[in-house]
């Protein structure tokens, strides 16, 4: 039996913009196994020279997460700007990412 406890669904949102070639994702909510690739394929809607992604709002963050950033730090080589959450940061600390030349703390 599924019981609904009054909690509602996660929320999770990504949407782009882009300037003079400089594209900037904001992402809110979790970004896991079931967002990851909604975040990525955001990221890639518009031919780019640069990218930020704003990560401030996330409040979950996996290993599915993890690669989809990776995946653009390559495909972007020093032109990609993370700007994390604590949540993302912590888990980039501890998977061993905290020290990325994305990886833009603010």
């Amino acid at each position: 039996m599924d019981v609904d406890q009054g909690r509602s669904a996660p929320v999770f949102s990504a949407t782009a913009g882009i300037d003079d070639g400089h594209l900037r994702v904001v992402v809110t909510g979790e970004v896991d196994m079931a967002t990851a690739d909604t975040m990525l394929q955001t990221a890639l809607r518009e031919p780019a020279r640069r990218i930020t992604l704003d990560l401030r709002a996330v409040t979950f963050f996996d290993s599915a997460a993890i690669h989809a950033v990776l995946h653009l730090g390559r495909l972007f080589p020093g032109a990609l700007s993370v700007h994390p959450s604590r949540q993302v940061t912590r888990v980039l600390e501890i998977s061993g990412l905290g020290d990325q030349d994305w990886l833009r703390p603010v």
